[in-house]
């Protein structure tokens, strides 16, 4: 197959490195996803979703696609925000103990990642990474 597609491209490469992450946290029956959301909300504290959909570049159905099973099984709480038009969503003590173990798992996957790749190039890579995940991309007309 010709990679000459940056987004098929990309979306193989994220494919490959999601499944190594979600094998790793199998065991907690977590996703790649979910533990990065219980991080972020971990980060940011009691948050309103539309930030928190922000922060993960996540559009606001699919990060309420993927709170709902946290929510399910006790790991984020979820109120009405303090304009009672918005929801606010924050961790459980469940939440920060699965975050821990979950943490722990995570470490393994992103320590064959880098046996793999190598530290430095991995570093690069998740440089321009960041890059592209801030760029607003733009259509020439």
């Amino acid at each position: 197959m010709n990679p000459i597609c940056n987004c098929l491209s990309l979306r193989q490469a994220t494919r490959r490195v999601t499944q190594l992450y979600d094998r790793a946290l199998a065991p907690l029956d977590l996703r790649a996803t979910q533990l990065s959301i219980l991080r972020v909300i971990d980060q940011l504290g009691t948050t309103a979703l539309n930030p928190l959909a922000e922060a993960m570049v996540m559009d606001r159905a699919t990060l309420g696609h993927n709170v709902r099973p946290l929510q399910a099984r006790g790991l984020v709480r979820l109120a009405v925000g303090k304009d009672r038009r918005s929801r606010e969503v924050s961790l459980t003590r469940k939440g920060r103990e699965t975050l821990a173990e979950g943490w722990t798992l995570w470490h393994r996957a992103q320590n064959a990642f880098e046996r793999e790749l190598g530290p430095d190039t991995a570093a690069t890579l998740r440089g321009l990474l960041h890059r592209v995940s801030a760029t607003e991309f733009a259509l020439e007309r």
